[in-house]
């Protein structure tokens, strides 16, 4: 006979779409989520084929899922699909967070905040009236743009191989703060502040041309991407004598947090995730 206090709530389902999903740490970390909330969370990864987007998330709409998390290479196309937006999702044109609701689907973007947080919550560093030298001019910068921007720094430059990607991406957000854009060839060699790294040339294993002379040991570098070994931007970092340099987990872990809030109402704390998370790292 059954134990009737022996009770276990309907777990609502979530998931992670994206191609390649294999290596997403979101299930992880949303089930650490889960347990030190206890919420009736099931998050599982979903593997998209490219085409398949829409599909695939009217499928898990009609199988009763409360939410999903978009990652490479269909938050542009999550974007245009939900039925209505956040401020930061309109702004960044991109979603990477969508909460399936009785009238439709809403969006958000997560990325941004996830990355500010981690910043200046987990690692102290300070944004207002800062120099900030933002790597990249693709969608991981496009959704951090406003998040850093509302920060207040002191300027904002976007770094780009292909400099009219970067004027652009600054003229576009010139309305919220003082952010300018070029070509490696063009950067002033004065030291930042914090240098953030939204490029992807570190799953390549590559760096970007950046010019000696913009590190001290005041400077901050972040690298949006994570492993268990540092990556190409962070050793360069290293060498040219920076302060403080840091991976992406932390930012991974506080957009996942806010996502879980999206959709949950309930804000978990992350500090003991991310050590887990860097302990699994370590041991790999």
């Amino acid at each position: 006979m059954s134990d009737p206090f022996d009770f276990k709530p309907k777990m609502d389902e979530y998931a992670v779409m994206g191609n390649p999903i294999a290596h997403s740490k979101s299930p992880i970390i949303h089930s650490l989520f889960a347990e030190q909330t206890g919420e009736p969370v099931h998050y599982s990864a979903i593997q998209v084929d490219p085409g398949g987007f829409v599909q695939a998330v009217g499928n898990f709409q009609a199988a009763g899922g409360k939410g999903l998390n978009v990652t490479v290479p269909f938050k542009q196309e999550a974007w245009k699909l939900v039925d209505a937006r956040s401020a930061r999702a309109e702004r960044a044109g991109a979603v990477n967070t969508i909460k399936i609701e009785a009238d439709g689907l809403f969006g958000d973007n997560t990325d941004g905040v996830g990355l500010v947080a981690d910043l200046i919550d987990n690692n102290g560093i300070v944004i207002r009236e800062r120099r900030i030298l933002l790597m990249g001019a693709g969608g991981a910068a496009r959704g951090v743009l406003a998040p850093l921007l509302a920060e207040h720094p002191a300027a904002l430059h976007i770094v780009n191989r292909t400099p009219g990607k970067a004027q652009a991406l600054a003229d576009a957000f010139a309305d919220l703060g003082p952010v300018s854009g070029s070509g490696y060839d063009r950067l002033a060699l004065e030291p930042f502040d914090i240098i953030i790294n939204a490029t992807a040339a570190s799953l390549a294993g590559e760096l970007p041309p950046l010019p000696a002379g913009i590190v001290t040991a005041k400077t901050a570098c972040y690298d949006m991407m994570y492993g268990a070994k540092p990556t190409p931007f962070m050793d360069w970092a290293c060498q040219q004598g920076s302060g403080k340099v840091l991976d992406g987990l932390g930012m991974l872990v506080e957009q996942a947090a806010e996502s879980f809030y999206l959709w949950r109402g309930v804000r978990p704390q992350t500090s003991a995730v991310i050590a887990q998370l860097r302990e699994q790292l370590s041991n790999a």
